[in-house]
């Protein structure tokens, strides 16, 4: 009987394309409005190549290409000679676990091998990735024109480079499963070892026998949990560094459209809610920065960044009052005029901090009138 046939639910054939897309939607939204979905993955020496699929093999069947079947069997077979039919229950028994144990060691290099390769693409997918933002990154460090046509499509291609990426995960947690239908597997051989070593009618032989196939076994576990091992490490590891490449593609996407770099990401993004002005107290308080509207396009960007960035390094869990101040003098028509404009400034203030990563629940918007100012002002508190 084989493994097939015990074990039918447990395990099935799995097969993983490398090159289809299984990443979440890009943060960033597209600068052109075109499709930015990666659908050939590009080599280090800039030449296209088809994608490639990456087969996974399980317990009920085992195909592999001609290649692959000689590094398998090299690594796997086990000496048949060793089982000999002893002419007992007990000693068919243990050629049949001998012939299911074949199979699995079979199966376990082979998935051995599909992570090693995986892997190998997925280490080459992160380097072509980080050129594109290398390259993007050191356009815009010594400036550049808002929206550079040569930086949108550099991004478009590190967009699609991190596709490339976040499938590599997709494909590392199907592999997942895969060896971890190998252990069940391994654990079934094992239980059926110790239950054929209680079964009567058994001679000497067939109890060195067990004890071969017992060896093996547990030297295929040492390889599944090895296994198993380096892809939830890996899984892990790469989750968390596609989420990051996520926001800080976000913030190159900002760079490009005003053709300069702030910097680091100030923190994880959050999500911009609609600004609700309400009235504050700032009696007493010194503004980390104010910012006077004496025109409309103030290139206060940069200031803002480093004034803000100082501060949580001062202080990591800061939360910013972001205040709108319009001067109280003058008619009422003006106070109202110069009330609906400071608050419009304030809004793109806020923007500006949110595509600088600064996430919106750490800010709250106020606006206020003052007989102290003469200019609108959008001034920014440290808690």
């Amino acid at each position: 009987m084989t493994i097939s046939q015990r074990c039918m639910g447990l395990v099935g054939m799995l097969v993983l394309l490398a090159g289809c897309s299984t990443a979440d939607a890009v943060l960033w939204p597209s600068l052109t409005g075109e499709d930015q979905a990666a659908e050939t993955q590009t080599a280090t020496d800039g030449e296209v190549v088809e994608d490639e699929s990456i087969t996974v093999y399980s317990d009920d069947e085992i195909v592999v290409e001609d290649v692959m079947v000689e590094e398998v069997v090299a690594e796997t077979a086990i000496d048949r000679a060793q089982f000999g039919n002893t002419g007992t229950f007990v000693g068919q028994k243990v050629r049949e676990l001998a012939t299911e144990l074949a199979e699995l060691k079979a199966s376990v290099a082979t998935n051995r091998n599909a992570y090693e390769r995986q892997r190998t693409i997925a280490e080459q997918n992160a380097q072509n990735y980080y050129a594109s933002v290398a390259a993007i990154t050191a356009r815009l460090q010594i400036g550049t024109t808002p929206g550079n046509p040569v930086l949108v499509s550099q991004y478009q291609a590190a967009q699609a480079q991190l596709d490339q990426v976040a499938n590599d995960v997709s494909i590392f947690n199907t592999l997942n499963g895969a060896v971890s239908a190998n252990a069940a597997t391994s654990s079934y051989i094992s239980d059926a070892i110790v239950a054929t070593y209680r079964l009567s009618g058994a001679v000497e032989e067939d109890h060195r026998q067990l004890g071969v196939l017992d060896d093996e076994n547990n030297r295929t576990i040492v390889t599944v949990e090895r296994t198993l091992n380096d892809l939830n490490s890996l899984v892990e590891r790469q989750t968390v560094y596609v989420n990051a490449e996520r926001r800080r593609l976000t913030q190159l996407g900002q760079a490009i459209n005003s053709g300069r770099l702030y910097g680091p990401a100030l923190d994880q993004l959050g999500t911009l809610q609609a600004p609700l002005f309400a009235e504050a107290s700032v009696a007493g308080r010194e503004a980390l920065v104010v910012i006077r509207f004496v025109t409309d396009d103030v290139a206060y960007q940069d200031a803002l960044y480093q004034a803000v960035s100082a501060a949580l390094d001062r202080k990591p869990d800061a939360v910013f009052d972001l205040v709108a101040v319009a001067p109280s003098a003058g008619t009422s028509g003006e106070v109202a005029i110069n009330s609906s404009k400071v608050k419009r400034h304030a809004e793109d203030v806020l923007r500006s901090l949110s595509e600088m990563g600064l996430p919106a629940d750490r800010l709250t918007l106020s606006a206020i009138t003052s007989a102290e100012v003469e200019v609108n002002e959008v001034r920014l508190y440290v808690r």
